[in-house]
C-alpha cells in the first residue's frame, strides 16, 4: 500500500515546474500499477498547447474555469469543477486558463516524472530502464 500527501510532494523531484502549470505526481511509472497519477495546476491567463501523441490521459478538473480548444477540429469545451475529458484519440489540444485550474490527471502508459513537453507539445514515451 502507498499513502502519498501533496505536502511530502511539493518541493520534491515529484512536484515538476513548467512556465504555464505545475504537476505533482503521486504516482509514477516506478510504483507498477500500470498508470500515473497527477495534480496539475495551469496558471491563471495562460495557454498550454498539448499533444500527446505517446499517451492517453484522463483529465478531471476540481476547480477554476477555463476553455479546452480541440486544434483538430476546432470544437471548444468549458472546463470547470466536475467536467472530465478524455484524450482518447491523441488530440492537439489547447488548454486557456482564465482562473488557476486545477486538475486531477492519470496517464497510460504511466509517466516516470522526468518527462517535459517539447516544442510540438508532447512528451516522450519513457520508460524506467531508460533512467
Amino acid at each position: 500500500m502507498i499513502v502519498r500527501s501533496l505536502d511530502e510532494i511539493i518541493g520534491t523531484e515529484r512536484d515538476v515546474q513548467a512556465p504555464t502549470w505545475c504537476s505533482r505526481r503521486f504516482v509514477l511509472a516506478k510504483e507498477g500499477v500500470g498508470f500515473s497519477l497527477h495534480e496539475t495546476i495551469l496558471y491563471a491567463g495562460t495557454e498550454t498547447r498539448m499533444w500527446y501523441a505517446n499517451h492517453v490521459e484522463a483529465v478531471y478538473c476540481i476547480e477554476g474555469n477555463g476553455e479546452l480548444t480541440n486544434d483538430e477540429t476546432g470544437e471548444k469545451h468549458k472546463i470547470e469543477p466536475g467536467v472530465m475529458y478524455l484524450l482518447d484519440g491523441h488530440e492537439h489540444h489547447t488548454l486557456r486558463a482564465h482562473t488557476d485550474v486545477r486538475t486531477v490527471c492519470v496517464f497510460n502508459p504511466p509517466c516516470t516524472g522526468r518527462e517535459v513537453h517539447d516544442e510540438n507539445g508532447v512528451y516522450p514515451l519513457l520508460t524506467e530502464e531508460d533512467a
